[in-house]
């Protein structure tokens, strides 16, 4: 069994000696030896196999480690993270994200409860990486002299943005609005409204 950690940044360098800094601590402080580090500095809108993801997770076996300081290490998405973990959880592999205070132990036979309870902190790092796209793709337009605004008849925008697979799934698996609500962070009108415009179900 071995204990890899995976360390990704898009430009800064220094970011990544902070990464492994934070990772080494907290195995300190865990009992534990990290046995080998994964450090690439690429942006998180390359492929997987172009992040080393779908390598990483081929070598991974069951009782190994994966440790990242942060879930948004593995990928720009909000469907791409729970993909990658829920490979991890089927390959019974333990996965441990240091900021979110996420600790899978990779059994199966739990993977829906840990599914749904993660969805909360997907989330988050969710609105994080649309905020950083959004600001990003309207400097673009800016440079370029476009007008920014909403035409007429476009539709505003919602909190939800961005969580339309994570609210596909949870209805697939059968939870009930009120509690995609709770999860989200939102009122259940608020999201019977989305469902209804977005045409998610």
């Amino acid at each position: 069994m071995k204990n890899v950690a995976y360390l990704r940044v898009s430009t800064d360098k220094q970011e990544l000696d902070n990464q492994r800094l934070e990772l080494l601590e907290y195995a300190q402080k865990e009992g534990f030896k990290i046995d080998s580090f994964t450090e690439l500095q690429i942006s998180s809108r390359k492929t997987t196999k172009a992040r080393q993801i779908d390598s990483l997770l081929e070598d991974l076996q069951g009782g190994d480690t994966l440790i990242v300081s942060e879930l948004s290490r593995l990928g720009r998405s909000l469907g791409q993270i729970i993909q990658i973990v829920d490979t991890l959880i089927h390959k019974k592999v333990k996965f441990i994200a240091v900021k979110q205070g996420m600790v899978i132990n990779g059994k199966s036979n739990i993977q829906t409860k840990v599914m749904v309870t993660m969805f909360g902190l997907f989330a988050e790092i969710e609105r994080d990486l649309i905020s950083e796209r959004t600001k990003a793709g309207l400097a673009a337009a800016r440079a370029k002299g476009k007008l920014l605004g909403r035409p007429k008849g476009v539709l505003g925008k919602s909190k939800l943005d961005g969580k339309e697979e994570a609210i596909r799934g949870f209805l697939a698996k059968g939870v009930n609005k009120t509690a995609i609500a709770k999860i989200l962070g939102v009122s259940r009108t608020a999201l019977h409204s989305f469902i209804v415009t977005r045409k998610l179900a």
